[in-house]
């Protein structure tokens, strides 16, 4: 924000940001499918998960309450933390006490999955942040976005709720944006197809992002591009293309998608 809001007490708005991303993979057999499964599960445990969320937490400026993670079998791991704006402390009686909540919570999830036809295997990670308070998670993309291999990325950004400035009039917003994509480096732009839905008037706005250049052995699992024929290559590529468009639009759009 270019300049700070003179409020009426304390700044009552709520900004949320769902950040999805999607990474893909060719595996030729099913076993394939599920040592990669298995791999990029183990990438991204819970420990992993933790460390990137909490230097997420540190860039917004919020001090960590409480962790809770859990890693799933077969796969899969999730990971919670609440978030207060000062640390926790003690008061002359020895009481613990927390300062006053202008953050709220962090939480992500993985979700892997194999297609049972086409040999593609599709790892997503969803991350959730909820700020009270000035505070934007948007200023995270970055970060977010170069924390993980990303051939498809969703956003969905919402500020909730309302504030008052000093006169007593409601403040619906704080900041100004026009689209998510205002946060996001253009050198990262650069390399995504990138759309936006947004409703201007609720606050809430949506950005995809589908990547562009594809280089097939970035693709493979345990697997060399110069080993297969390359009437084989281009079916592989034509899968993978075809998957990840599906993704981006969010519908099936070729047969049997």
């Amino acid at each position: 924000m270019d300049q700070k809001l003179k409020l009426y007490g304390f700044n009552n708005l709520t900004k949320s940001l769902s950040f999805n991303i999607y990474d893909v993979c060719y595996a030729k057999t099913e076993r394939e499918q599920r040592d990669y499964i298995a791999y990029i599960d183990e990438q991204y445990n819970s420990e992993r998960l933790t460390h990137i969320l909490t230097q997420l937490t540190e860039m917004i400026g919020a001090t960590v309450l409480n962790i809770s993670k859990q890693d799933y079998d077969p796969q899969g791991a999730s990971v919670t933390i609440l978030l207060a704006e000062e640390s926790m402390r003690a008061n002359m009686d020895g009481e613990t006490i927390v300062g006053h909540l202008d953050k709220s919570h962090v939480t992500v999830h993985t979700y892997p999955e194999f297609h049972p036809e086409k040999s593609i295997a599709t790892f997503r990670v969803d991350i959730d942040v909820a700020t009270c308070g000035e505070i934007t998670p948007l200023s995270t993309l970055d970060f977010l976005i170069g924390s993980f291999d990303s051939d498809i990325i969703t956003m969905d950004y919402k500020v909730r709720g309302f504030t008052r400035n000093v006169t007593g009039q409601k403040l619906y917003i704080d900041h100004k944006i026009t689209s998510i994509q205002d946060y996001i480096d253009d050198e990262i732009l650069q390399k995504y197809d990138t759309v936006d839905v947004n409703v201007y008037q609720n606050n809430i706005f949506h950005t995809k992002m589908l990547v562009k250049e594809m280089d097939l052995q970035n693709y493979l699992f345990k697997s060399d591009v110069y080993e297969i024929d390359p009437k084989k290559r281009m079916e592989i590529m034509t899968n993978l293309r075809q998957e990840m468009i599906e993704i981006f639009s969010g519908s099936n759009i070729y047969l049997g998608g």
